[in-house]
Order: C-alpha cells, then sequence, then structure tokens
C-alpha cells in the first residue's frame, strides 16, 4: 500500500477511535454501523487498538507522568492507542514511520502542544517496546513529564464532544 494510503487510513481509523469514543461504544461497533468497510489497514488498526487496549493504556499510563490518560484531549488518547498499537504489534512498519504520521495528525487535528507530547511519549514507547530502534541510545525508557514536552496537565484543551481542533479552528467532525 502506498505511504498516501496508509495515511488517508490512519487518518480514518484515528477519526473512528475517535467517534468511539465520543459515543461510549466499541470500535468494533462503529465499523459494524459503516454502510462500506474501510480500508483494511483501517480495520486492522482498529481492531488491534480494541484486543490490546489493556496494554495500550498501561504503557500509556506508565510513561505519561503528571497526567493521567483521563486528563488527556480524547483526541491524543486515540492517537496515542494507535500508534502504541502499531510500534508494539505491527514490526512491519517502521518506528519512524509511526512516529512522524502521529505527530503529523496531533499538529494537524488537536491542541498546541499536542505533536511535541505525542512525539515525547511515543519515543519513550518505542525504545521499550522495540529495543535497538532507531529513536534513540537510551537502555532504560524514562517517563515524558507533561512539563518538558510543553503540555501543562492542569488546562483542559479537550474539544467539545464531535469537535476537533485543526490549525486551531474549531469544526464539527
Amino acid at each position: 500500500m502506498p505511504d498516501g494510503g496508509r495515511r488517508q487510513a490512519r487518518e480514518r481509523a484515528l477519526s473512528l477511535l475517535y467517534e468511539a469514543e465520543s459515543k461510549d461504544v466499541a470500535p468494533r461497533d462503529v465499523l459494524a454501523q459503516l454502510p462500506v468497510e474501510p480500508d483494511p489497514f483501517t480495520v486492522a488498526l482498529l481492531c488491534g487498538v480494541t484486543e490490546h487496549l489493556a496494554d495500550i493504556d498501561g504503557l500509556i499510563t506508565t510513561y505519561a507522568r503528571d497526567w493521567t490518560i483521563d486528563r488527556m484531549p480524547a483526541l491524543d488518547r486515540a492517537l496515542l492507542r494507535m500508534a502504541i498499537y502499531e510500534l508494539a504489534h505491527r514490526p512491519d512498519v517502521p518506528t519512524g514511520a509511526v512516529i512522524s504520521e502521529a505527530v503529523e495528525l496531533a499538529h494537524r487535528f488537536s491542541t498546541d502542544e499536542s505533536g511535541r507530547f505525542v512525539n515525547g511519549m511515543l519515543a519513550r514507547i518505542a525504545e521499550a517496546v522495540r529495543p535497538g530502534s532507531p529513536v534513540g541510545t537510551r537502555s532504560q525508557a524514562e517517563p515524558v513529564y507533561a512539563e518538558t514536552v510543553g503540555a501543562d496537565p492542569a488546562v483542559d484543551d479537550q474539544a467539545a464532544a464531535g469537535q476537533m481542533v485543526e490549525h486551531g479552528l474549531d469544526q464539527e467532525w
């Protein structure tokens, strides 16, 4: 699949994960309600996140210091889950591709600080789940403190349900 195809599949998977969380339903329920099944890579991402959610959230909790998973913007949470699934369970996808795509999506659709936070989180998690990956040289992955990457866990930048922030402009999604 060309890079543009995977990029679009990730964007679609992100939107469906966000929709599932906004509606408080399982991602598979959202998939079942679609009139046309999305790209196979989109389906693989959704099913993978669903299947490994407890482990994925455990990694987020371990590496996000001073910022609980519930305090993260919903879109960031969905994006981290999707990227961590790829890092931990899709060795066919290069580490750099996973991180750069996630950071790009964070910049496009989330808060001003989200790109830096997502980058820091995924770099540390990649070091833990893909030893020897080219993201860093630390032998032990360290937690990411929100303040270190410019995020303030005391500020709630979460968009209203059903809204996304693209380049700082609210829009219906």
